[in-house]
């Protein structure tokens, strides 16, 4: 019982031990939690960003460094950087709130970065000079690549990293990768581009719209160009196969989104088009209308000027007619005139010669001087008449005056409704134009759908088959499992000894984090900080020192422990068992139930207690006899794990 205790008690304190501090050796538990472990898909989708962006970042140093040149805008590699930076600093971005509320943008944290580092403030303004860049993405871009040219967007970001309590707190949310522990991860994978010399034309780049899509067959490649191979994969291999399943589905993830991105420009497109095809009926039915109103008023005007024409030819031959009768009555009227003036003297002479005045010739005279009269009076009465010819004569110049002005009006109408019309065309020549350069465009982008399809099919096949990679490894693993179980009995006599060992273990962890607080206490002092820094790096060379020497020490204990295992076999059978006397047990040691005539007593040849027949029905052979001899359920379930494990040993 004693011993059936210790050995209870020893696999709760391994336990315990075990949960306390890490294994040493190399154990498949924690790996498989950690692979199978249910995480949300935000967490995911920082993890996975983080996997491409070390990729990429890999791959940019290795090609700087393997060509030895400075890297354009047309390397793509470069080109994928820049876009993964865009998704990781989008990663979170607080939405609008409410209709009238501000759009969070990743220009405006740009923005923030000049009010904490002034000499950032160069980038901004130059940013905001830029003819050809309108929207704020497309700063933010610019941004970005004149940073890396610069070598401070490390800077920038370790800035934005240590700050982000009091600046991205208002940007970004919670679960963001900007505010999460990836970032810092970001921002020492960017430190490393410092190495790299960058000669970007931001002015010739069209950053406003939509950018590439990552090729990630650059990176799922091993780097001498071979595929990993299927047969005799150790964890590390199956560990890069899930990072490279997870960037699959980040792949999938962003050709989905860019899908769905050109389903909707195609979708915007479609509605103006349908507009731009509305606008052209309407402006169709206008230029219509418009030349009918414009048919209508030429006719008018035809018939008005033919009108005006012919009162203008009547009132002329009126005037001509009127003129002529007026001239010839003044003719007549001064013949007239002239005449009785003349006999009129004459008579007057003849009288003053002679001086005879008769009576009918004073009456003669009379009647003259009252023809005369009457005369005048007619010739004032025609001059009056003339007068008044002539004012309506004024009069009518007038009518004509004001209806060649009408007329002038008119043609002034009729070449505005000319050049409105020629506006019209021109602006239907041009919807006519920017349609069919939609149509083109509607054409192209449905082409790119097509391919991408075609690339997420492919996309597919390829998951398809790291699903399928994933399963043979998932087959390995268990099989893994399986001589894990085998080897589970010898990790715990190693655990017991590593027990012994843990004591000089925690010391050494009880002065890192003494060291680690005083680096932490030394961080405004620059010189003591080296100096820490250095005598950091020997206790931890010095730890893993150690801890290889605990791993060789482990092993010999190992083998010490299974040769005395040995020697204790030895010993065991070369003694015998002390048998108890009957008289002085009453029970079965192992059910504790009462002895009796039908529950007889019996001997254990390899403990010597006393138990029951259901509790020592068992036979083993025992070195110190020849045949298979009684022993009790827990001798024969200890022999069994002995003889096991000394096999398993040979």
């Amino acid at each position: 019982m004693e011993n059936g205790g210790e050995e209870s008690g020893e696999p709760r304190q391994l336990k315990n031990n075990a949960d306390r501090w890490p294994v040493l050796l190399v154990s498949s538990e924690p790996r498989m939690n950690k692979v199978y472990e249910k995480k949300d898909p935000v967490s995911i989708e920082r993890s996975n960003l983080l996997n491409v962006i070390k990729l990429v970042v890999k791959e940019l140093i290795e090609s700087s460094l393997k060509y030895g040149r400075q890297l354009d805008s047309d390397h793509v590699p470069l080109q994928h950087f820049f876009i993964l930076m865009e998704h990781a600093m989008r990663h979170g971005l607080k939405p609008k709130k409410g209709l009238l509320g501000p759009k969070k943008e990743l220009w405006n944290v740009m923005e923030a970065v000049e009010k904490y580092m002034p000499e950032a403030s160069d980038i901004t303004s130059s940013v905001r000079e830029l003819p050809s860049v309108k929207t704020h993405l497309g700063r933010a871009r610019a941004w970005l690549r004149l940073a890396l040219m610069q070598k401070k967007l490390a800077d920038y970001f370790r800035m934005l990293i240590d700050g982000k309590d009091e600046i991205l707190s208002e940007f970004y949310e919670r679960d963001a990768l900007m505010m999460s522990e990836e970032a810092i991860i970001v921002g020492g994978l960017l430190v490393g581009l410092n190495v790299i010399d960058c000669n970007l034309c931001v002015k010739e780049e069209d950053l406003d719209y939509q950018q590439g899509v990552i090729d990630f067959s650059l990176y799922l490649r091993e780097p001498n160009g071979e595929v990993q191979p299927l047969e005799g994969v150790e964890t590390s291999n199956f560990t890069a196969v899930l990072d490279q399943k997870n960037y699959i589905e980040e792949l999938n993830r962003h050709l989905n989104a860019t899908v769905t991105d050109l389903q909707q420009k195609v979708e915007q497109l479609q509605t103006t088009n349908a507009l731009m095809k509305e606008d052209l009926a309407i402006s169709k039915n206008q230029i219509i209308t418009l030349q009918d109103e414009n048919a209508q008023l030429r006719k008018i005007c035809d018939k008005l000027t033919k009108e005006n024409k012919k009162k203008l030819d009547e009132i002329k031959a009126d005037m001509m007619t009127e003129r002529e009768t007026y001239q010839t009555t003044q003719v007549g009227l001064d013949s007239m005139y002239t005449d009785i003036r003349n006999s009129l003297q004459e008579e007057i002479a003849k009288r003053k010669v002679g001086n005879t005045w008769n009576d009918p010739m004073l009456t003669s005279l009379q009647e003259l001087e009252v023809e005369c009269e009457l005369q005048r009076t007619l010739r004032d009465e025609a001059e009056v008449a003339m007068k008044l010819l002539e004012k309506d004569i004024h009069e009518k110049q007038d009518t004509i005056l004001s209806m060649r002005r009408q007329l002038e009006d008119i043609k002034a109408i009729n070449l505005q409704l000319y050049n409105k019309l020629q506006a019209c065309e021109k602006d239907l020549k041009m919807k006519t134009d920017y349609s069919t350069e939609l149509e083109s465009k509607i054409v192209e982008l449905n082409k790119s759908l097509h391919e991408l399809e075609d690339k997420s099919y492919d996309l597919v096949n390829l998951k398809s088959k790291n699903e399928e990679l994933v399963r043979k490894f998932g087959a390995q693993l268990a099989e893994k499992d399986q001589l894990r179980s085998v080897l589970e009995s010898d990790l715990k006599i190693e655990r017991a000894q590593r027990a012994s060992l843990q004591s000089t273990v925690d010391n050494y962890q009880k002065q890192i984090t003494s060291l680690k607080d005083t680096i932490k206490k030394s961080q405004l002092v620059n010189q003591e900080y080296e100096k820490l820094k250095v005598s950091y790096a020997d206790l931890q060379r010095l730890h893993s020192e150690h801890e290889r020497t605990l791993e060789e020490m482990g092993i010999q204990l190992k083998e010490s422990k299974l040769k005395i295992e040995d020697l204790k076999e030895n010993q065991m059978a070369m003694k015998e068992a002390v048998w108890t006397q009957d008289k002085q047990v009453t029970y079965c040691k192992q059910c504790n139930k009462p002895f009796s005539v039908a529950r007889r007593k019996h001997h254990c040849r390899h403990c010597g207690d006393i138990f029951c027949n259901s509790c020592s029905d068992n036979t083993m052979p025992l070195p110190s006899s020849a045949k298979p001899v009684r022993v009790c359920d827990m001798c024969y379930t200890l022999l069994l794990q002995r003889y096991s494990a000394t096999t398993d040993y040979t």
